[in-house]
């Protein structure tokens, strides 16, 4: 059995207001990653993955370029205990939601 990973990661530049949120979704189904993304008050984007190592690695390799239309700037990841808390992957709309 694969080893399961948890990424939390920040990445900054231009990542709102360029489908960025959307493309994770996508990028994240694709590679049969759980977790959210969501857009901050400060203009960056925060995600949790979780999954088999591997395919979070793609993941986080993925977001530290992003969709065509983002720059990136900056990505900050954070590794954490794997917790197996999400079932799908999902873009959050509400900045200021409490997780």
């Amino acid at each position: 059995m694969d080893e399961k990973v948890r990424a939390h990661i920040f990445v900054s530049g231009r990542v709102q207001g360029v489908f960025f949120r959307h493309h994770t979704c996508i990028k994240a189904e694709e590679l049969g990653v759980s977790g959210w993304v969501r857009n901050l008050e400060d203009n960056k984007v925060e995600a949790i993955f979780e999954g088999e190592k591997e395919k979070v690695g793609k993941m986080v390799d993925w977001v530290k370029k992003g969709p065509d239309s983002a720059s990136v700037n900056n990505s900050e990841v954070e590794w954490e205990e794997y917790k197996g808390e999400f079932n799908s992957f999902e873009k959050i709309r509400n900045k200021n939601m409490q997780l």
